[in-house]
C-alpha cells in the first residue's frame, strides 16, 4: 500500500470557528451611570454643604473666624459640650463593658430581649427620648414630685442633659465589643481560671488586649455621637445660652439670629470632630480586619 493509499487526516480549524463564533457584546454604561449617581448624591449631601460650612465660616478671613471661636458664648457652650462627653463616655463604656460580657459569656433567658434595649436608642427618635426624660424627670413627671421636694433639678438642667447624651450613645461601645467577645471565644480565660488566675486578672490581662480594639472603636463612635447630639439635648435643656446650651445648639441659636458666621465658625468644630472620628474611624478597622457591616 503506497502512502497515497493510506487515508489522510483532517484537522478542523478552530481559530476561524472561533471568532465568527463570538459575539461582539456592546459595552455596557450601567456601571458608570450608577457611579455618576451615587457620586452625585452624595455631592449634594454631603461634599457641598460640609465645603459650604468651611467657605462661610472664612469668607470673612481667619481673624473673624477665630474672634468668633473666642465669644463667650461659643466657649461656654464647648466646654459644656465636652464635660457631656466627659462623663457620658465612661459611663457608657462600663455599662457596655458589662453588657457585653454578660451577653457573650452567657446565655439566659431574655437575652434577645436585652440586645433589643441596648439597640432601642438606634431606632427611637433623639426627640421622643428627651420627651421621655421630661415626663420622667420633670415638674409633673413621673419622679417631678420628688425631686422638686428635694430641691433636684433634672430637666432644664446640666442632668438631664447628661440623661439624654447618656441614652442616645449607649448602645455602641456594647454593639462593638460584643462580636468580638463571641469571636474570640472563651478558651484563653478558661485556661487563666485553671492556672489560678482571678476575675480581675483574667479581664486585665486576658480578656482586655483582646477586645482592645473593638473597645477603642466603640469609644471613638460614643464620643462623637456624645458630642453632636442635637434632638435629645435640646429637649431636656431648655437651651439657655451661658448656661444650658451645648455646641449644637450654639449653632442652631446662632443661625436663628443671623449670626450666620458665629454658627458657621462653631459647625467647622463639629465638622472636624466628624473628619478625625472618619479617620480613626478607617484605621482601626484596617488594625482590627473588621468592617462595621455587622450593625
Amino acid at each position: 500500500m503506497t502512502q497515497d493509499e493510506f487515508p489522510q487526516p483532517h484537522f478542523h480549524s478552530t481559530t476561524s470557528d472561533t471568532s465568527t463564533s463570538k459575539q461582539v457584546q456592546p459595552k455596557s454604561f450601567a456601571p458608570a451611570i450608577l457611579i455618576a449617581i451615587a457620586v452625585g448624591y452624595l455631592a449634594l449631601i454631603i461634599y457641598i454643604p460640609a465645603i459650604n460650612v468651611f467657605v462661610q465660616a472664612f469668607k470673612s478671613g481667619v481673624g473673624t473666624f477665630l474672634s468668633n471661636l473666642s465669644r463667650p458664648e461659643f466657649t461656654h457652650a464647648a466646654w459644656l459640650t465636652v464635660a457631656l462627653a466627659v462623663i457620658s463616655v465612661p459611663v457608657n463604656t462600663v455599662f457596655g463593658l458589662c453588657a457585653a460580657w454578660a451577653i457573650a459569656r452567657h446565655k439566659f433567658p431574655g437575652r434577645a430581649f436585652v440586645l433589643s434595649l441596648i439597640d432601642l436608642p438606634f431606632s427611637i427618635s433623639p426627640v421622643v427620648a428627651g420627651l421621655m426624660i421630661v415626663l420622667l424627670y420633670g415638674r409633673n413627671g413621673w419622679f417631678g414630685q420628688i425631686l422638686e421636694t428635694n430641691d433636684i433639678k433634672v430637666v432644664f438642667a446640666f442632668p438631664g442633659m447628661i440623661l439624654a447624651t447618656a441614652f442616645v450613645s449607649l448602645p455602641f461601645v456594647a454593639r462593638e465589643v460584643i462580636p468580638v467577645l463571641e469571636e474570640l471565644g472563651s478558651d484563653q480565660e478558661e485556661a487563666a481560671r485553671t492556672l489560678g488566675a482571678k476575675d480581675w486578672q483574667i479581664f486585665w490581662r486576658v480578656t482586655l488586649p483582646n477586645i482592645r480594639w473593638g473597645l477603642l472603636y466603640g469609644l471613638l463612635l460614643t464620643n462623637a455621637r456624645a458630642m453632636g447630639e442635637f434632638g435629645a439635648v435640646s429637649v431636656v435643656s431648655g437651651n439657655i445660652a451661658k448656661k444650658t446650651q451645648s455646641l449644637p445648639l450654639y449653632i442652631e441659636d446662632a443661625y436663628k439670629q443671623y449670626e450666620t458666621e458665629a454658627a458657621f465658625s462653631a459647625a467647622v468644630l463639629l465638622a472636624l470632630l466628624a473628619v478625625v472620628t472618619l479617620v480613626l474611624k478607617e484605621i482601626l478597622e484596617r488594625k482590627t480586619g473588621i468592617k462595621h457591616s455587622k450593625h
